[in-house]
Formats: structure tokens, C-alpha cells, sequence
């Protein structure tokens, strides 16, 4: 009887992490496939969730330059598409098994624009300059499959929006040898967005907002025509999410099961810009450092300790 009681106790060991990672789950572990479902629909959710506040949130939040504006009146307008590499999770997983196969693979973009204005012009060598920022997200959902925007979200067109706003300290306006260097913070958020759609027969959809908060430090070089940068970051991801999944086993829908999402991930990113007059073209390359994290669920594909890398492209006007 001990090997055998030796060997429950192992089992119940094994099993209980999972069962209290997604304790809304214990009503269908009697049936594994429902239990693998309803798994993977929580931890769709919590997977995803970084990649949405990576896109929204990008790297540089004055693409192409650390260096601060210099009081007023100068100013910036930058017309940009934050995008990544994403793979969605397959909407027909049944929960035969813990892993979920890999959807589409896409490059999503994310348009936006942003609006920087010099505020102060800073003590002798930029010391203490300040700049505001404001960013609106264009959420153009329309042209990806399976994604849909809040109807009540608020809309240009058929186009969502989402807002952020923030500052930029300079700390060194730059001199060669001497690179500029400021930091900066930023408020965004967006609407609620919903992956998958189980009233069309889905087994599964995700519906989360999202809450960043983005620190960045920055530093780089004005060389006339060309400007480089490079940068960390750190950003703070929340939101309310509801996650639904269809039973396999009756196959109906269930009630949702609300989430809170809190969640933080560190980046690195490069930048570089050419000026012609007023206009500026900016790239924008980097990477969101990945972070494991205990899901019950393995999505092929999408492993949450990997980096992420993403890219961006602006068209700057300003002076």
C-alpha cells in the first residue's frame, strides 16, 4: 500500500500547481477536455495580453532621437506603424491534449500617431528640458480574421481609438562626443478587443482591454542628416479581461470567467532617422524581453520566455 500511496500523493502534487493557476477551471476537471479548454482559454488571455502592449506601446515614444525638443515652439508630428510577427492560437482546439496548435501567422501592425511639444527648454546643456507627449492607437480591426473592436469603443470611421499621454525630461542635450540622453513616461490605453467568437462555433474567444504604463530611457546622436538612438524600458501591462470557451464535451457555450491581468516585461530598442528639411523617415527595431511564466497550457509556437522582436516606421513633420 505504500508505493501505491506514494504514488497518489505524487500525482495530486503534480496536479495541484495547474489546478490553482486556474482555479476557475476546478468545475470541469472531471472531464479532461473541458478542463484543457477552459485552461486555454485563461491562458490565451494572459499570453497575449504583453504582445497587444507591445504593439500599443513600441519602443521610442519620439521615434528616431533622444534628444529633447528645446522649449517652445518647436514641436512634432509622427505618423507610425508599430507592428510583430504574431501567431494565433487555432479557435478549433478541441482539448485533446494541453497543447493548443498555432493559427495564423501574421505581421500585425498597429498604426498611430504621435505628438510631441516642447514645454521647457531646459537649464545651459538641456538639463531638465521638457517635453509633452500625446499618442493616439488606430485599432483598424476590420482587417484581421476573428478580431472584433467594442461596439462601444470610441471610433473614427470603422477605426478604434485608444490614447496615451505622457512626458520627456531631458537630462543631456547632446554634443559630440556627448550623447543626448532623456527619459520619458507614458500613459495608454485601448478599448476592448476580442480574439475568437464562440456564438460562430469557436471553442474559444479572449476579450481584453489594456492599461500600459511605459518608461523609457534614452540615448543618441543628432549628426546632421542622420539621428541614431538606442534605448531600455520598462512597461506595466493591466486590464480586464473575459475569456468564454464551448464545452467540447456538451458543446455549449459556458459562462464567461472574468480576468485581471497584471503583468510587466523589460525591452531594448535602436533607432535611427534622416532628415530631408522639415520631414523626417525613422526606423525603429527591438526587442520585448520574454518572461516565463506557469501556464497549464503550451501554445505551439508562442513561448512566453522568448523575446519578441518588433519594428517600427514613421513619417516625422516638425521643427
Amino acid at each position: 500500500m505504500r508505493p501505491i500511496s506514494l504514488s497518489i500523493a505524487a500525482v495530486l502534487l503534480g496536479v495541484s500547481p495547474l489546478l490553482a493557476q486556474n482555479a476557475q477551471c476546478a468545475p470541469y476537471q472531471l472531464n479532461a477536455q473541458s478542463y484543457n479548454v477552459c485552461n486555454a482559454a485563461i491562458d490565451g488571455t494572459v499570453l497575449f495580453h504583453p504582445v497587444v502592449g507591445m504593439l500599443v506601446s513600441g519602443g521610442n515614444p519620439v521615434l528616431g532621437t533622444a534628444r529633447t525638443l528645446g522649449g517652445l515652439p518647436h514641436f512634432s508630428v509622427t505618423l507610425r506603424v508599430n507592428g510583430s510577427e504574431v501567431v494565433t492560437p487555432s479557435l478549433s482546439y478541441d482539448g485533446t491534449t494541453t497543447t493548443v496548435p498555432a493559427g495564423q501567422k501574421l505581421f500585425a501592425p498597429l498604426p498611430q500617431v504621435d505628438v510631441a511639444l516642447g514645454l521647457f527648454k531646459g537649464l545651459p546643456g538641456g538639463l531638465l528640458s521638457v517635453d509633452g507627449l500625446v499618442s493616439a492607437q488606430l485599432l483598424p480591426t476590420n482587417q484581421f480574421d476573428n478580431v472584433t473592436l467594442d461596439p462601444n469603443a470610441t471610433k473614427i470611421g470603422d477605426v478604434g481609438l485608444g490614447l496615451g499621454f505622457g512626458g520627456r525630461v531631458g537630462i543631456l542635450h547632446g554634443h559630440a562626443p556627448v550623447p543626448a540622453v532623456s527619459v520619458s513616461a507614458m500613459y495608454r490605453n485601448i478599448p476592448t478587443i476580442t480574439f475568437g467568437n464562440v456564438a460562430s462555433g469557436d471553442q474559444f474567444q479572449y476579450s481584453v482591454d489594456l492599461h500600459a504604463v511605459n518608461l523609457r530611457a534614452v540615448a543618441g546622436y543628432d549628426l546632421g542628416l542622420l539621428s541614431l538612438a538606442a534605448g531600455l524600458g520598462w512597461d506595466s501591462y493591466t486590464g480586464d479581461a473575459t475569456s468564454t470557451f464551448r464545452d467540447p464535451l456538451t458543446n455549449t457555450v459556458q459562462p464567461p470567467i472574468a480576468i485581471s491581468l497584471d503583468q510587466d516585461r523589460t525591452m531594448a530598442f535602436g533607432d535611427a532617422a534622416l532628415k530631408m528639411g522639415v520631414v523626417k523617415l525613422a526606423a525603429e527595431a527591438g526587442w520585448q524581453f520574454g518572461k516565463t511564466q506557469q501556464l497549464a497550457t503550451t501554445f505551439e509556437q508562442n513561448n512566453p520566455a522568448d523575446s519578441r522582436f518588433f519594428a517600427n516606421f514613421g513619417l516625422i513633420f516638425g521643427f
